[in-house]
């Protein structure tokens, strides 16, 4: 399988434009780039939790008459407030299912 040339290309985008139309086409590239971003976030996020949790020995279980620790909140991209989400944080009292 050779690589593609200009006219592939160009015959791909006019199959693209044919069938999702003009005007959804920056739509579904503005979302796919979302996508990735999270994806990103996402998997870096993970990595530093679980460098974290090698690192650190176990949190003895907290007192009862100890608040809640507050909620974290995960961004998808630096400054991209639209995305984000509070992430509640596993305790020692969390049941598994």
């Amino acid at each position: 399988m050779g690589r593609l040339g200009p006219t592939e290309i160009i015959l791909i985008l006019v199959v693209l434009v044919l069938l999702f139309g003009a005007k959804k086409l920056p739509d579904m590239a503005r979302s796919l780039g979302k996508s990735a971003r999270i994806l990103k976030s996402e998997a870096k996020a993970m990595k530093s939790d679980g460098k974290q949790d090698e690192a650190a020995p176990a949190d003895p279980p907290a007192p009862a008459d100890q608040p809640a620790p507050q909620q974290r909140t995960i961004q998808a991209a630096p400054g991209d407030v639209t995305s984000s989400r509070p992430v509640t944080e596993p305790t020692d009292q969390t049941t598994k299912r």
